[in-house]
């Protein structure tokens, strides 16, 4: 398991504390899972209380807090892309979301779909990846993923005539 120690920082500093979701990408194994379970959650809530377009604003204030906080975070560990980073998972889950109604079974669709597009990137996901240095690097290709896991969800609603 990584541990807070590992980011540069210290713990209760706000870089490391968005960066990693509250601290969810120091839990073992799969952390960018663990991060978009989290997602799930927080956006099932903020989708309740305030509808599809606060979690259009919310995915966009992360997006944005992101850029910064993976950025540092990212040079503070001398890491590239620390996979106890998890804002740029959040952040994308959420844009997923946005296209699903508040059912579990469409938010388990988002999150399968999102992780498979995340895991495997395909291009251009890969290349962004790649070529994109800094915090932005490190949002922008979770963010090609969930357009893939949008599209796709899209298509399943309009063959199933579901509107979120």
């Amino acid at each position: 398991m990584t541990g807070p120690a590992s980011v540069g920082l210290p713990w209760w500093h706000p870089a490391p504390l968005i960066a990693t979701g509250l601290g969810v990408g120091h839990l073992p194994w799969v952390p960018g899972s663990w991060g978009s379970l989290a997602a799930l959650a927080c956006g099932w809530a903020i989708v309740s209380v305030g509808g599809h377009l606060a979690l259009a604003i919310a995915a966009v204030v992360a997006f944005a807090l992101g850029c910064w906080v993976s950025g540092l975070v990212a040079e503070t560990s001398g890491l590239k892309d620390p996979h106890f980073i998890v804002v740029d998972e959040i952040a994308a889950q959420w844009l997923v979301l946005i296209v699903a109604p508040l059912d579990g079974r469409w938010y388990a669709a988002a999150f399968l779909s999102f992780r498979l597009f995340d895991i495997t990137k395909p291009w251009p996901a890969r290349l962004v990846e790649r070529r994109i240095p800094g915090g932005l690097g490190v949002m922008l290709d979770d963010v090609v993923a969930a357009i893939y896991a949008l599209v796709l969800l899209l298509m399943a609603e309009g063959v199933f005539g579901v509107r979120p």
